[in-house]
């Protein structure tokens, strides 16, 4: 790790134990990537609709989840960031290149990165470092949540591997705090209230600032 890495901050996380187990986390990732894959290929004609993620279009929410998922995969795979990381803001679909084969291509990437121990690593991300379990636990609740907009703007079936909601689900319990809510945080808008017997994904959705209610008008 070079110094200028080095000297990046620590973001303070604490992550669910089941982060530390390689084969448990890579049936997480398998079965939440392998979602994702089932909704990211979208037609066309569905670009420019909105979607659940407020600011975004299904486009442009299509290239923020590919974009980031690229990221999350060298980051994993080369959490010293000793080779240079893919700029997931400037990421743009090929014309001839399925969004689903992006998304498989990433889920080999972080099983094999997880396999080596990311977990027990400490992660170069953008402008600070993080426990690797933490990284492993944001990214998980970043793609079902994610799937979730994609599909229900553009009217497809989704169904989250229950297995995989609760752990997310623990991990931005515990990350994001207050200050981290809003337009301007990076993070989540205002949790959205839900039934206190509303399902795992429903109550993460509602703690991921979505109205589970959501649909397209």
């Amino acid at each position: 790790m070079s110094n200028t890495n080095e000297e990046l901050p620590i973001f303070p996380t604490s992550a669910p134990a089941i982060f530390c187990d390689p084969d448990a986390t890579t049936d997480l990732f398998t079965a939440v990537l392998e979602r994702l894959g089932e909704v990211v290929d979208v037609n066309d004609d569905q670009l420019d609709l909105p979607t659940p993620c407020a600011g975004f279009s299904v486009g442009e929410l299509r290239s923020h989840v590919l974009g980031w998922l690229q990221f999350f995969a060298a980051a994993l795979s080369d959490p010293a960031a000793d080779s240079a990381r893919p700029d997931p803001h400037a990421f743009a679909l090929a014309d001839a290149t399925r969004a689903s084969e992006i998304v498989r291509d990433a889920l080999a990437v972080i099983c094999v990165a997880i396999a080596d121990d990311a977990a027990g690593q400490v992660v170069v991300m953008s402008g600070s470092r993080m426990a690797g379990d933490a990284v492993l636990g944001m990214a998980l609740g970043e793609y079902i949540v994610h799937a979730w907009d994609l599909a229900t703007a553009t009217g497809q079936r989704y169904s989250a591997p229950e297995p995989s909601v609760r752990p997310a689900h623990e991990f931005l319990e515990g990350m994001i705090a207050p200050e981290y809510r809003g337009p301007d945080s990076g993070f989540f808008d205002a949790e959205v209230p839900v039934p206190h017997d509303a399902s795992p994904l429903d109550q993460l959705l509602g703690f991921a600032g979505r109205d589970p209610q959501w649909r397209p008008s």
